[in-house]
């Protein structure tokens, strides 16, 4: 079973035409689409992708003995 999260997206209609999104929480996480549903689909996939590229980068610098512990605040 995967984890839900939850993420703040900044939505912006540019002067353009079309909608900008950022994800507050990872900055590397921009998107843009036509409409405001196209640019939420677009940034839950960037979204996505640089979930999966942290991952990917957080297994390969994980030595054996490491513990990940998430902590709320």
């Amino acid at each position: 079973m995967s984890k839900v999260l939850t993420f703040t997206v900044a939505l912006r209609r540019e002067e353009g035409g079309g909608y900008s999104a950022r994800c507050v929480e990872l900055p590397a996480a921009i998107s843009q689409g036509e409409t405001e549903e196209e640019a939420l689909r677009n940034i839950r996939e960037a979204i996505e992708l640089v979930l999966e590229e942290l991952e990917a980068r957080a297994q390969a610098r994980k030595p054996d003995k490491l513990e990940l512990i998430t902590v709320t605040v």
